[in-house]
């Protein structure tokens, strides 16, 4: 189950100078309409997103299996939204110390930092390893250079047996990736073509490691079925979940100059959801000069580092909070306790957690800070398959209100161009050039 509590979002709460008034809101209706039967249109093409929940996970849970049998280790080999939606169901849908008891173990190698690359080497054996490498593009930088390291040990290592302990998942067509494994017969799994990268967590780029590590993938999807069933019968802002966070941050932040969309989890566990919001917010929307800056926060550790700013200075955010009603652990605090801390007993750690936000919340309140709270029963496959699948259309819907397209990242591919250019990739000289026509080295300062 989740709940949206947008009231203190509201001009009723805060007042019309942060909040926004209902009638804006209700405003919107008829482009609501509009664009709600766009999107139900576009679910072959760009929101293609929205047909995943219904897919037969059949060959993803058989390869799982497969996997868990013959491996002790899983390293996925990807960065961004190759990665982040992976990691965030691993975090958030395990124990949080699966890797010390459970196998396989999980790993995920995305930067090329060579001291994180070699500490996830001194974990694994190669011969107990399944590496899998991920790729919308086939051609990722990041990826690729960190496949090719692995590339050369597992055949040193392994031998002929080497493509036994790898699988790609990539574009259906074209790229390194497919050429390579369709060259060599190593296992490829497809990335449906309408969908992005950071759209993909409902492809086998986040069900597949999710499978292995023995996450619930169908109660997932049950979960992103439920949400989109929600989103696609209605159409009115205040019934639809998706449609009301897109609308309250567009106004928010269009209206009101809240230029930064803060998200702050009061559980560790959904720490790694906002790394995933993160992506999706940010590369999606930062078109054109518009969009809001996501940032990650979270409670109550940046309660002591960042609330006296969100309280005090610019006010140019909105707050998410993530409320957990019910978490699978808790420890009460004993009345055998000193007198001057007397007011602790009887109380438990996560009654404290919920206190803590709720004091939060008074003292934004208090403040005239935009916030809205969702709230979870508890943290399940099913409740965060609802929980993606809900910004995902909330994000494709504000793609509509800012007049961008949220299914294309240009800024991006631009600086992957001048690092194509300055690896010496062939196609790419002209680039060269116009790096060394714009970068310089003039103004530095140097310490030792």
């Amino acid at each position: 189950m989740i709940k949206i509590d947008y009231t203190n979002v509201m001009a009723e709460t805060i007042g019309e100078r942060d909040g926004i008034l209902r009638e804006e809101l209700l405003s919107f209706r008829h482009f609501v309409v509009e664009v709600h039967s766009r999107i139900q249109k576009e679910k072959e093409k760009k929101f293609y997103f929205a047909k995943l929940p219904y897919q037969d996970t059949t060959p993803i849970k058989e390869l799982a299996n497969e996997i868990r049998e013959k491996f002790d280790y899983f390293v996925l080999i990807g960065i961004g939204g190759s990665s982040l939606g992976a990691e965030m169901l691993f975090q958030s849908l395990t124990d949080r110390n699966y890797n010390l008891f459970n196998k396989p173990k999980f790993f995920v190698m995305d930067n090329v930092d060579p001291e994180k690359f070699h500490a996830i080497l001194q974990q694994i054996e190669l011969e107990k390893t399944c590496f899998n490498v991920i790729s919308k593009s086939g051609s990722t930088v990041e990826t690729i250079a960190n496949f090719a390291v692995v590339f050369e040990m597992i055949k040193e290592k392994l031998g002929d047996r080497w493509k036994e302990h790898l699988i790609f998942t990539t574009d259906p067509e074209k790229g390194f990736l497919r050429k390579f494994g369709e060259e060599n017969g190593i296992k490829l799994l497809d990335i449906p073509k309408p969908v992005g990268g950071r759209f993909s967590v409902f492809t086998p780029v986040g069900l597949l490691p999710a499978a292995v590590v023995g996450i619930d993938i169908d109660e997932v999807l049950k979960g992103a079925k439920k949400m989109d069933l929600v989103c696609s019968v209605e159409e009115h802002v205040e019934h639809n979940p998706a449609y009301l966070i897109a609308l309250t941050h567009y106004l928010a932040n269009m209206r009101r100059g809240k230029t930064i969309s803060v998200m702050m989890p009061y559980g560790e566990r959904l720490s790694s959801f906002v790394d995933w919001y993160r992506q999706l917010w940010a590369e999606s929307l930062g078109k054109d000069g518009l969009g809001q800056t996501p940032v990650k926060a979270l409670g109550t550790v940046d309660q002591h580092s960042q609330i006296q700013l969100y309280r005090h200075g610019i006010r140019d955010k909105i707050i998410t909070f993530i409320q957990i009603d019910k978490m699978e652990v808790d420890y009460k605090i004993s009345d055998n306790i000193p007198e001057d801390i007397s007011y602790l007993s009887g109380h438990s750690l996560h009654e404290i957690l919920n206190k803590e936000l709720l004091g939060t919340k008074v003292a934004l309140i208090k403040s005239k800070v935009p916030n809205i709270t969702i709230v979870l029963d508890k943290v399940s496959p099913y409740n965060i398959g609802m929980l993606v699948y809900l910004y995902e259309l909330a994000t494709g819907f504000s793609g509509y209100l800012y007049k961008v397209n949220p299914f294309d990242q240009p800024a991006v591919e631009e600086g992957k161009n001048f690092t194509y250019a300055l690896m010496g990739r062939e196609g790419y000289e002209e680039k060269l050039e116009e790096f060394r026509e714009l970068y310089r080295e003039k103004y530095k300062i140097e310490v030792q």
